[in-house]
C-alpha cells in the first residue's frame, strides 16, 4: 500500500496544484479532502494553463479516479462551471466522483459571507466571499444539506425552503439587505444537483477498497497549514483542516492509512489577507519577488504579500503534519538576488523564540532573526534537469533548509511546467 498527502506548509499558494499534477501520474486515486472553491490551483500541461478550484489536479489523467471528499463543501453552480470549462478545453470529467456526504453551498451562504465581511469593516477576515465559512457553520449547526439529499428531492426541497426563509430573515432584519428569491434558488439549484447526480457516490468505500487493494492513493489539500482552523493564525484562516490530520475526517479513511506527508514549501513566504507576517518585505525586494513569482491569487486575483522564507513557521508545519518530505517550489523566482535571507528564529522583547506562537498579538511583536546566504544567477537555472546541475548556491540553499528542518527536500520545482521538476527522492 502507498498513500501520500500533498499539503501546503505555509499560508497556502505554495504551488500544490503543480506538484499534485506531477505526482498524479503515478497515483491511481487522487482525493481532495477539504475546502471549497475558495482554493485555486494552477496547473500547466505542455503549453496549456488550467485553473482549478474544486476538481482534483489529477483530472488531466483520464485513467485516474478523481474524488471530491466529504470534507469538501461544494458549490454546485461553481462545480458545473468548472466541468464545462474543462470540457471546452478537451478535458473529460468522466473519472470524477463526489462524496454523497459533501455539504452543499447555496446562494444564502455567499450572501451572508459578503454581508458579514462588509459589517466587520476594517476588522474583516479577508475571506474570498465564496460562502465557505457559512456553509461549514451550517454543517456544525446540523442544518446543512448534503449531496446525498438530491436522491430524496421532496425532503431536500422542504429543508432548502426552510433554510432560505430563515436566512432571509437574517439578511433583511440584521443586514437590511434584499432577500433571496426562494423559488428561483430552489429551481436553479435543484437543476444543478440533478446534473451532478451521476457523479455522487459513497467515495469513502472507493478509497477504502483502493487502499486494501494496495493501490497508490494521493490526497490533495487546499490552502495551507497556517490557514488551518485549529492550528492556523486564528482568526485569519480558513474554515476547514488543510493539515494531514484533516485527511481521515475529510476523506473517510483510517488515520493509519496515511503513509507519507509531503509539505509543499515556496522558496520564500507569501500570504493573502490580514494578520501578522514576521518576514514580510515592504521594499523593492518584496515587489520584485511578487512580480517575478506572479504572486496574484488564482481565485481572487489579489496581490499576495511577500517575504523571506520563515523556518520557524516551517518547523511548526513539520511537527503538526508529521512531514516526511518537502517539495520546494518557485526556486527560480529567487534567482538574480545577490543575497537571500532565511528567518531561523524570532526575537521577542529580547528573548529568542523558536516555536511558532498561537497568539497573533505575540506574533505581531516577533522580529525575524535572519541568516544570509549568497544568491545565484537565474540564467543558470534554465533547462536544468537534475539537482546536481543547479547553481551551487541554489543547492546550498536547499541543503541548508534540510539542515534547519531535519526533513529531506525530495522535490525541487524551478518553473510551472511538468518538465521543470527535479525529483531527488521518490515519494509515491
Amino acid at each position: 500500500m502507498s498513500s501520500l498527502v500533498v499539503l501546503g506548509a505555509q499560508w497556502g499558494d505554495e504551488g500544490k496544484g503543480k506538484i499534485t499534477d506531477y505526482l498524479a501520474e503515478k497515483a491511481e486515486l487522487i482525493v481532495r479532502y477539504q475546502g471549497g472553491n475558495n482554493a485555486g490551483h494552477t496547473v500547466k500541461v505542455e503549453n496549456n494553463e488550467y485553473k482549478l478550484h474544486l476538481i482534483p489536479s489529477g483530472i488531466f489523467y483520464e485513467d485516474k479516479l478523481c474524488i471530491i471528499g466529504n470534507g469538501v463543501v461544494v458549490n454546485p453552480k461553481a462545480l458545473i462551471e468548472e466541468i464545462k470549462y474543462l470540457k471546452e478545453k478537451g478535458i473529460s470529467t468522466h473519472n470524477l466522483r463526489i462524496s454523497d456526504r459533501s455539504h452543499i453551498i447555496f446562494p444564502y451562504h455567499l450572501k451572508l459571507d459578503e454581508l458579514e465581511e462588509q459589517r466587520k469593516g476594517i476588522k474583516k477576515i479577508g475571506t474570498t466571499v465564496k460562502g465557505i465559512g457559512p456553509c461549514y457553520r451550517d454543517k456544525v449547526d446540523r442544518i446543512g444539506l448534503r449531496m446525498c439529499d438530491i436522491f430524496y428531492k421532496e425532503v431536500l426541497e422542504e429543508v432548502l425552503r426552510k433554510n432560505i426563509k430563515e436566512k432571509n430573515e437574517i439578511i433583511v432584519k440584521l443586514y437590511n439587505a434584499e432577500p433571496l428569491n426562494e423559488n428561483e434558488v430552489v429551481n436553479e439549484y435543484m437543476e444543478y444537483l440533478e446534473e451532478l447526480k451521476k457523479y455522487i457516490v459513497d467515495t469513502s468505500v472507493i478509497i477504502d477498497n483502493a487502499i486494501k487493494e494496495g493501490k497508490k492513493v494521493l490526497f490533495e489539500g487546499a490552502q495551507g497549514t497556517l490557514l488551518d482552523l485549529d492550528f492556523g493564525t486564528y482568526p485569519y484562516l480558513t474554515s476547514s483542516h488543510p493539515i494531514s490530520g484533516g485527511v481521515p475526517i475529510g476523506a473517510g479513511v483510517s488515520p493509519f492509512a496515511l503513509k507519507r506527508a509531503l509539505g509543499v514549501v515556496k522558496a520564500y513566504t507569501t500570504r493573502v489577507g490580514k494578520g501578522p507576517f514576521p518576514t514580510e518585505l515592504f521594499d523593492e525586494t518584496g515587489d520584485t519577488i511578487r512580480d517575478k513569482g506572479h504572486e496574484y491569487g488564482t481565485t481572487t486575483g489579489r496581490a499576495r504579500r511577500c517575504g523571506w522564507l520563515d523556518v520557524v513557521m516551517l518547523k511548526y508545519a513539520v511537527r503538526i503534519n508529521g512531514l516526511t518530505d518537502l517539495a520546494v517550489t518557485r526556486l527560480d523566482t529567487l534567482g538574480g538576488f545577490e543575497k537571500i535571507k532565511i528567518c531561523k528564529g524570532y526575537e521577542l522583547e529580547g528573548n529568542l523564540i523558536k516555536d511558532f506562537p498561537a497568539s497573533l498579538e505575540t506574533l505581531a511583536k516577533c522580529v525575524p532573526i535572519y541568516e544570509e546566504l549568497d544568491g545565484w544567477n537565474e540564467e543558470e537555472m534554465k533547462g536544468v534537469k537534475s539537482f546536481e546541475s543547479l547553481p551551487e548556491n541554489a543547492k546550498k540553499y536547499i541543503e541548508r533548509l534540510e539542515e534547519l528542518l531535519d526533513v529531506k527536500v525530495s522535490i525541487v520545482s524551478i518553473g510551472p511546467k511538468r518538465d521543470e521538476t527535479i525529483i531527488r527522492n521518490e515519494v509515491l
